[in-house]
């Protein structure tokens, strides 16, 4: 009698075991694919940046020429902007320009001079 109860507790403990493991299998699953996901864009991430470090050692980047061409394009467009926006003439900026520089200003009215 006692090998019988002692079957019955563990078919019961095997029993609420298995019901625990598959209950619990969905939820694992999803964890997994989760972080196979996340292992694979973080190799793939990995590899593209040695990819790109592997193309600067041997010289074949070329983003340091689109760099400067987006250098000059931003240079043009500003200087467009600033003609464009200006307060005052081109003489007249110059003008103050150049007196800022010489120090000919009026310290009592704080104007320039001439």
């Amino acid at each position: 009698m006692k090998m019988r109860k002692e079957n019955i507790l563990t078919n019961v403990l095997l029993g609420t075991g298995l019901y625990l493991l598959d209950s619990m299998r969905d939820r694992l699953s999803d964890s997994v694919d989760d972080l196979r996901g996340r292992a694979r864009d973080t190799y793939d991430e990995a590899s593209d940046r040695v990819s790109r470090a592997t193309d600067v050692i041997r010289g074949e980047d070329h983003s340091g020429l689109n760099t400067g061409l987006a250098v000059l394009i931003g240079v043009g467009i500003g200087v467009g902007v600033g003609m464009l926006l200006a307060p005052a003439s081109g003489e007249e900026t110059r003008q103050k320009i150049q007196d800022s520089i010489s120090g000919r200003r009026d310290p009592a009215t704080g104007t320039y001079g001439m």
